[in-house]
């Protein structure tokens, strides 16, 4: 015969029974443990929503970040004002695939240890892990936009080395 509780246990045994029970029908239902949010649908972020970040450089506005798309396990893209004789950091590398497009102004690229002069109009494509960046050498407001992304099914290549992912001069 099985050993039942006391009664005073009783009340709290059932509310925690059924709490357990909710959580489980609705897990069940939604795969909520497993579950991932859903990747992004097709739709315009306006200047005004994306998430604006300042700096003594610049403006910087964020309209995805880190966002699953049906191609991308993360997407970013972002628009930048950077001031005169600014960068919005140093050169830098990272796993993604990165696109920077110079739509006004002029400044220098950096791209594998070497620099470049930048003019608007100018793309940037950078493979995983090359140092790149992009700096104002001039005395007017350099905007550029930037796209990166890693694609959902292709591994990106391990870290070549053991330096740092931001530096002055590679």
């Amino acid at each position: 015969m099985p050993v039942l509780p006391n009664r005073a246990a009783l009340p709290a045994l059932t509310c925690a029974a059924g709490f357990v029970l909710a959580v489980l029908l609705l897990t069940s239902r939604t795969g909520a443990q497993d579950k991932k949010p859903a990747a992004i649908r097709s739709k315009v972020v306006t200047r005004a929503d994306a998430r604006s970040t300042k700096g003594p450089w610049g403006e910087m506005r964020v309209h995805f970040n880190g966002d699953e798309t049906f191609a991308n396990q993360a997407a970013f893209a972002a628009i930048a004002v950077v001031e005169p004789g600014q960068a919005v950091h140093l050169a830098h590398r990272h796993v993604e695939e990165e696109f920077l497009f110079l739509t006004e102004g002029s400044g220098t690229w950096h791209l594998d240890g070497r620099e470049f002069p930048a003019h608007k109009g100018d793309v940037l494509y950078v493979e995983p892990w090359v140092f790149h960046g992009l700096r104002n050498t001039s005395d007017k407001p350099l905007t550029f936009a930037v796209v990166k992304y890693q694609p959902k099914g292709v591994k990106g290549p391990p870290r070549p080395d053991d330096r740092k992912d931001e530096v002055d001069r590679p």
